[in-house]
C-alpha cells in the first residue's frame, strides 16, 4: 500500500461499533504497518483516550444508541493527539467544533484511508 513507510509502528486507536466495518479498517492499518487498539463502545474509546499512548485515532461519528464519539474527540484535543473522524454521511452529523477535523467517508477505499492518516499525522 502506498505510503506504508510513513505509518510503519504508528499506534492507532479505532473506534467502531460495527464489526466487519472495524475488521476491514484494523487489515488495512494492520496491513501499513500500524498498530491497532479497537474500541467497539463509547466507555472503551474514552479509557483508551484519555491513558493509552496514540499517535492518531480513526473515530467513527456514530457509535449506536445514540452515543457518539465527539467526548473521544475532546479527549484527544485536550491531549493533541491528532484525529478523523469516519462516517457513511459524510460531513453531515458532525459536531460543530469539529467542523474543521478531517473526515473519511465510509465504506472505506484503503488509499483514501492510509492518505488522511499520513495527512493527519504529518500535521
Amino acid at each position: 500500500m502506498n505510503g506504508a513507510a510513513a505509518l510503519e509502528g504508528k499506534t492507532v486507536l479505532l473506534v467502531e461499533d460495527e464489526s466487519l466495518v472495524s475488521m476491514l479498517a484494523e487489515e488495512i492499518l494492520m496491513e501499513a504497518g500500524c498498530e491497532v487498539i479497537l474500541a467497539m463502545r463509547l466507555d472503551r474509546a474514552l479509557e483508551v483516550a484519555r491513558s493509552a499512548e496514540i499517535d492518531c485515532a480513526l473515530l467513527d461519528v456514530n457509535l449506536g444508541n445514540g452515543a457518539t464519539s465527539f467526548p473521544v474527540a475532546q479527549v484527544l484535543s485536550e491531549r493533541g493527539v491528532p484525529f478523523i473522524f469516519v462516517s457513511g454521511y459524510g460531513t453531515h452529523g458532525i459536531d460543530g467544533a469539529y467542523a474543521n477535523a478531517p473526515v473519511v467517508q465510509k465504506p472505506y477505499r484503503p488509499d483514501l484511508l492510509l492518505s488522511a492518516l499520513e495527512a493527519c499525522l504529518a500535521d
